[in-house]
């Protein structure tokens, strides 16, 4: 028996399909056709029926498919086991993020992991995609906002929000606003994301919406940074991507009783019967100083 066939025509069966199986897997497709076809030799059955736009699994194959995954899940959870016992992390975590997020909280803590851990190998996947952390094999994420998916497992690391910036000579020339309001009269770099017509604010006082003018409107956070950073306007923008400039004085942070709503940021992975201890290590890790990170971007 090659527990590589059942493993390759589990991961088909839970995919839909050849080719992201093979994907997820990090191996050709052809290897994964022959070894189902090997195992479908070695069974004498047919477990799926391809066809050039679907896969059916036969029902000889979802019986097969199901005795496979309770076995499987039995073998992994016996080694997750046996490396727990060992205490000793390894192999290749995968961890992705939003990219402006993650490129502010992850690089330090990557850091120190790898250097307490020299035996895995870590991942970063930054984009601003929603990752399917089953399909596209992914360890796991942080992810910013209300949580949708309930079959995840969740751990909250602290929250972010927007505040209005601006330079201390774009104020000098063109006047600091006193209440939300004001920035009718000034040059507001929009971040297309949230709108491009109008900024939400919530105060003790409080909640507003503020129709805005402005001529620039920008879809990525690093860009329009820089653009206030350039002196040229006002811009509603997340606390952890402008914390270091508004510590430093680059940005001033204006109508400081105003901002916009809360976003929790948790750390999210797929529920599962045991947790590799690669990933125990890396939430157990990293987890105090990620919240400590939040709680600093609290301006």
């Amino acid at each position: 028996m090659d527990l590589n066939e059942i493993k390759l025509f589990i991961k088909v069966v839970q995919l839909g399909s050849f080719t992201q199986a093979a994907k997820s897997l990090g191996v050709p497709n052809s290897t994964v056709s022959f070894k189902v076809s090997q195992l479908e030799q070695r069974l004498g059955v047919s477990l799926i029926h391809r066809t050039t736009r679907k896969l059916n699994v036969t029902p000889a194959g979802e019986s097969y498919y199901k005795k496979c995954l309770q076995g499987y899940e039995e073998i992994l959870s016996a080694e997750a086991e046996i490396a727990a016992m060992k205490g000793e992390p390894q192999g290749l975590l995968r961890v992705t993020a939003p990219v402006d997020l993650g490129g502010t909280v992850l690089p330090q803590i990557t850091s120190d992991y790898i250097r307490k851990y020299p035996k895995v190998r870590i991942e970063i996947l930054l984009t601003d995609r929603r990752v399917d952390l089953l399909s596209e094999s992914v360890d796991l994420a942080i992810r910013a906002g209300e949580l949708k998916d309930s079959s995840m497992i969740s751990k909250k690391l602290g929250a972010t929000y927007f505040v209005p910036v601006a330079t201390q000579k774009y104020l000098k020339k063109s006047g600091t606003p006193e209440h939300p309001r004001d920035l009718s009269k000034h040059q507001c770099l929009q971040f297309s994301p949230i709108g491009v017509e109008s900024w939400n604010f919530v105060s003790p006082k409080g909640s507003l919406n503020v129709s805005l003018p402005g001529r620039i409107i920008i879809n990525h956070l690093e860009m329009l940074k820089k653009m206030v950073l350039n002196h040229d306007g006002v811009a509603y923008l997340p606390t952890n991507v402008i914390f270091e400039e508004v510590k430093s004085g680059e940005l001033i942070r204006l109508l400081p009783e105003w901002r916009s709503l809360l976003s929790p940021v948790h750390f999210i992975y797929p529920s599962q019967r045991f947790v590799t201890v690669k990933l125990s290590s890396f939430i157990d890790e990293s987890q105090g100083a990620l919240k400590e990170i939040f709680k600093n971007y609290q301006i």
